[in-house]
């Protein structure tokens, strides 16, 4: 019987959960008064998360000793395969340092060894972004001084990926997919006999534009665009290109529900802005199936957009030639750490060490 406390911080609140025997028993959404912006390693914002969390524990009469261990979202940190990663002291010292970049799931690992250690528990991270299973002949970019990067939805690619396989009575690593993950960000993965071996990477702009990330853009417009004296400065670039592009700019909203309520009520212009994101994403999975030579057992949709019938319905349209397509709307990342962690310890699978790089 697993008993596991669940981690996933994010910039303005820390998901927990209790989960025992295949089930969670509790799930809380602890929210914080200001957002918890980094880089800030000092005591300040790993204390006070921690004590948060302890305190709900307490409240809800939690006893850390009877769990089998701390699961947590990973962090950046340098490339690495799929799988469970036993928090370790290099990867502590690591994320302490921001040594690849910040981000609030940074954080997970340091609170769930924080939290692991004085009960002489384990901690553990799962698929976390940094996920690099690439193939050497995707990391080619056209400059060589640019190698493309995997940074994805690894985690929620991973667990669809299981749940497409559990359901057909097989194991993921005995299909071919592509797996697109459809939400603020939008990741379209090539995922071949358990490896992701092609991904767009949505962290920086790569692929289909989104809810508010511009995606590819044409360079030479870029390139002018950087030195028009409209941006600040290069933080400026990226902030407007990574969280204020697509549907955003276009229609003054990340809400793909307001963007339906309006092509509902006659709205044209949202109409086409939607097909054009809809047909930018069909467009990557048909390039994403010659990865596989169109060797595709399946086409899984799934994220937050994965709950519009209108976009799903329009992809589905363009690429059922290729394979069949199921639909995982949403995405739960408390249960997909849990299930990667307790398959891992239950089918004694390697639980993978964390090393430094020089």
């Amino acid at each position: 019987m697993s008993r596991f406390l669940i981690i996933n911080p994010g910039s303005t609140s820390t998901k927990i959960g209790v989960y025992i025997s295949g089930e969670f028993t509790m799930t809380r959404k602890i929210e914080h008064a200001t957002e918890m912006g980094g880089p800030i390693f000092g005591p300040d914002q790993l204390a006070a998360r921690e004590k948060m969390i302890l305190d709900l524990l307490r409240n809800e009469s939690i006893d850390l000793g009877s769990m089998d261990a701390i699961v947590a979202r990973g962090g950046l940190l340098h490339p690495l395969k799929g799988g469970v990663y036993e928090v370790n002291q290099d990867m502590i010292d690591d994320l302490n340092t921001s040594r690849y970049g910040w981000h609030s799931c940074n954080l997970g690992a340091l609170l769930a060894d924080s939290i692991a250690k004085p009960y002489g528990l384990k901690s553990y991270i799962a698929d976390p972004v940094i996920v690099d299973e690439l193939q050497p002949l995707a990391r080619i970019s056209g400059w060589p001084e640019f190698e493309r990067r995997s940074i994805f939805h690894a985690l929620n690619h991973k667990a669809v990926g299981r749940k497409f396989a559990y359901g057909q009575g097989g194991k993921y690593e005995e299909y071919n997919l592509i797996i697109v993950h459809m939400g603020g960000g939008i990741s379209i993965g090539v995922h071949e006999k358990g490896e992701v071996i092609d991904v767009n990477n949505a962290f920086n702009g790569e692929g289909p534009f989104s809810p508010e990330r511009t995606g590819g853009l044409p360079v030479i417009s870029v390139i002018e665009a950087c030195f028009s004296g409209n941006f600040a400065d290069a933080i400026d670039v990226k902030t407007s290109f990574v969280g204020k592009g697509g549907l955003l700019a276009y229609l003054g909203t990340n809400d793909a529900r307001e963007v339906d309520r309006r092509i509902e009520s006659g709205d044209e212009e949202a109409r086409f802005i939607l097909d054009a994101m809809a047909y930018q994403i069909a467009k990557e999975i048909g390039s994403a199936a010659t990865v596989l030579k169109g060797e595709v057992d399946a086409i899984l949709l799934t994220g937050g957009l994965a709950y519009d019938t209108y976009l799903v319905e329009w992809i589905i349209e363009r690429v059922l030639f290729i394979a069949p397509v199921r639909v995982f709307p949403g995405e739960d990342e408390l249960k997909a750490l849990a299930q990667a962690v307790d398959e891992a310890l239950g089918e004694k699978k390697p639980i993978l060490k964390y090393s430094k790089e020089a």
